[in-house]
């Protein structure tokens, strides 16, 4: 881990509060991604949208080593963009393909759920008390996912200086116009 040195000279609260801002700017950033992630298996299930049909290549229809490649990818493309020595992007690296390793049985499960989703809907008897059931496993398997991407952000951003990560928070900030958003 890398040892932060903030300016005695700023108040704690706007240190308190660019920290939360930095974290917070994490926690999205993987939280979209995952998100992301998670909605494109739904679509390349069926071919349906942008990640499936002629599009069906994309993370729907990677194996568990390309997922990891792509992954990997980002983090040293991330690397770049916040000037992170070797040892971080090593680091960081080690992060994500340990979070994918976690997430990856996650999709199997949601892949399937899909599955039973459509056979409790089209079954000749609604079973409400099975589709209550079936939706509480349905948040319990999003809340290990919150969990596992939360504990991922939280050891990349262990790794990152605070500099690095007010970085990141600053690329992610709204900017106006049709292209706004991750900027040089």
């Amino acid at each position: 881990m890398t040892e932060n040195v903030t300016n005695p000279g700023t108040p704690a609260p706007a240190r308190r509060r660019r920290g939360r801002a930095a974290l917070l700017g994490l926690v999205l950033a993987l939280g979209v991604g995952t998100t992301a992630f998670f909605a494109g298996q739904a679509f390349s299930q069926t071919g349906f949208g942008p990640f499936g049909g002629w599009h069906g290549r994309m993370m729907g229809q990677m194996d568990p080593a390309q997922i990891e490649d792509h992954a990997d990818r980002m983090v040293r493309h991330l690397a770049i963009e916040v000037d992170a020595t070797t040892e971080q992007q090593e680091r960081l690296r080690a992060v994500a393909k340990s979070a994918v390793r976690d997430l990856l049985p996650m999709r199997e499960k949601a892949q399937q759920a899909r599955q039973r989703g459509r056979e409790l809907l089209t079954q000749t008897m609604i079973d409400r008390a099975a589709i209550e059931a079936f939706r509480a496993e349905q948040i319990a398997q999003v809340d290990a996912i919150s969990k596992r991407v939360a504990q991922a952000v939280t050891d990349a951003a262990s790794v990152l200086t605070v500099e690095q990560r007010r970085k990141i928070e600053e690329r992610m900030r709204p900017r106006p116009g049709f292209w706004g958003g991750w900027h040089r």
